[in-house]
């Protein structure tokens, strides 16, 4: 039979504070989401609030009004969210964008309004418009459609009758939604057009009989099978590179007219041969503890032998509150430091790219050399530039781009990966598209400028550039 024993035992373990993992988290945050996070601490902490400041007249002295005693003098740091000094930013005007227009999938079921259907057909057509993706696609098989509309809807149906109400949908705007995929898309599209000409018409039969080689670019095989001249295959091709392969994206109205903005975390400025890196909180409010609730814990604390059980409950929220704020705060300020020590180390490092913005002139730079140069963690550095984007007199950057691999040249200097990235593009962008160059081909004119790279890693910045291979650049 088996004894219980007890025995002591020691153990080491590293173990993040409240602050520390509240740091962490607000470290990750770009310039945006951190004035929402700030925000709603203010409303969900009583004892946070804005700290709204007066202008005073010229010549009149400000007000020191500073904490009833050193437990509030503790309490109410001298913080600011970004620096005394407001930014050239704070001029600027922001537009104002305003979505009042219907959606995508609200415009095409107005549409289906104008259609003879039943309630059995609208039905069906209104579930499988909110079945269409962004793009205008509909993913799912329609077998699997009719078991969803069954389960959810109660109506029974077949793949047939969503047939039959597909091609309903296929009819509304704008031209080649409900497409099952690309090929169909295209072909609702030229189908589409009235009184169609002798190259419209080639597009539809390349669609229809050769759209596989259509897509992989095999055009001397395509034009000899279809025994037509140069001149009416390239009139055809044209055709069909000028329709949309996403025709939901050509619908301009409601939260799709909205273009997204960024919101830069930095803000750069070079003038007389200085750099001055500032943080862009303009919109980010400044904070400070509340002094009603820390003069309520003052008069309540004096009289501690005679409160009650409500009041003490009361004293111990409010101090609750306010240890909370002070760690929000606290962290904020943290936050402030940090972005701004790493900030300035990656702007010491690539001193000579910032002064003109010549991605040829970025050094090969790794997490772990600013965090060497910072005293942080790589993990620490790694926070701070991720979604960080930083406002130059050259354009928005991320911070992620200015951070490369180490390529050796042939003479054993150490150049950034961006540069061999500028060269592929330069090459490809003046290359013949009759004859565009192969990833081989690129690789030795690197090697002839007198860098070593092999053919795969070309092919990795290539796709890393978003640049198609030889055969899908090549023109007619």
């Amino acid at each position: 039979m088996a004894t219980l024993s007890q025995r002591s035992l020691q153990k080491m373990m590293q173990k993040l504070s409240p602050q520390q993992i509240q740091m962490i988290k607000l470290l990750e945050l770009p310039a945006l989401q951190l004035e929402q996070r700030i925000k709603q601490e203010i409303e969900e902490n009583p004892v946070i609030e804005e700290e709204i400041e007066v202008k005073q007249e010229e010549g009149e002295e400000e007000k020191k009004d500073f904490s009833i005693d050193e437990y509030i003098q503790d309490d109410v740091p001298a913080y600011k969210s970004y620096v005394n000094n407001y930014s050239k930013e704070d001029s600027i005007s922001r537009p104002l964008y305003i979505a009042d227009r219907l959606t995508f999938h609200e415009y095409l079921t107005e549409q289906l309004g104008y259609k003879t259907l039943d309630d059995r057909a609208r039905a069906l057509a209104e579930y499988l418009i909110g079945s269409l993706d962004d793009d205008g696609y509909l993913r799912r098989k329609l077998e699997f459609l009719a078991d969803d509309i069954a389960f959810s809807t109660g109506l029974e149906t077949d793949e047939q009758e969503l047939e039959k109400v597909l091609r309903v949908i296929q009819e509304l705007e704008p031209v080649g939604v409900g497409a099952r995929d690309l090929q169909e898309c295209l072909l609702l599209q030229i189908r589409a057009i009235n009184d169609p000409s002798p190259a419209q018409e080639l597009a539809k039969i390349i669609l229809t009989d050769y759209f596989e080689e259509f897509t992989k670019k095999h055009y001397e095989k395509m034009k000899n099978r279809l025994g037509v001249s140069l001149d009416d295959f390239r009139e055809a091709i044209e055709e069909i590179t000028g329709l949309t392969p996403r025709p939901g994206n050509m619908y301009a109205g409601g939260a799709a007219a909205v273009t997204p903005t960024i919101t830069p975390d930095f803000i750069l400025d070079y003038q007389d041969g200085k750099f001055d890196v500032q943080l862009s909180y303009a919109n980010v409010p400044e904070m400070k503890i509340s002094r009603h609730y820390l003069e309520m814990v003052k008069d309540l604390s004096a009289k501690k032998e005679h409160q009650s059980e409500s009041e003490k409950e009361t004293v111990q929220f409010v101090k609750h509150k306010i240890e909370s704020a002070k760690w929000f705060i606290s962290a904020i300020k943290q936050r402030h430091n940090t972005l701004m020590q790493t900030m300035q180390a990656i702007l010491d490092y690539q001193k000579d790219y910032f002064v003109e913005g010549d991605q040829t002139k970025l050094r090969p730079m790794i997490l772990k050399d600013i965090a060497d140069r910072t005293g942080l963690d790589v993990s620490t550095i790694s926070r701070v530039v991720n979604s960080k984007y930083i406002l130059t007199h050259f354009g928005v950057f991320s911070l992620k781009t200015l951070f490369s691999e180490a390529m050796q040249t042939e003479s054993g200097e150490e150049v950034s990966s961006h540069e061999i990235k500028q060269i592929l593009t330069d090459c490809i962008e003046n290359e013949d598209k009759h004859k565009p160059l192969t990833d081989e081909t690129l690789m030795e004119i690197l090697n002839d400028k007198g860098y070593r790279i092999a053919r795969r890693t070309v092919a990795k910045y290539r796709e890393m550039l978003g640049i198609p291979v030889a055969r899908l650049r090549k023109e007619l």
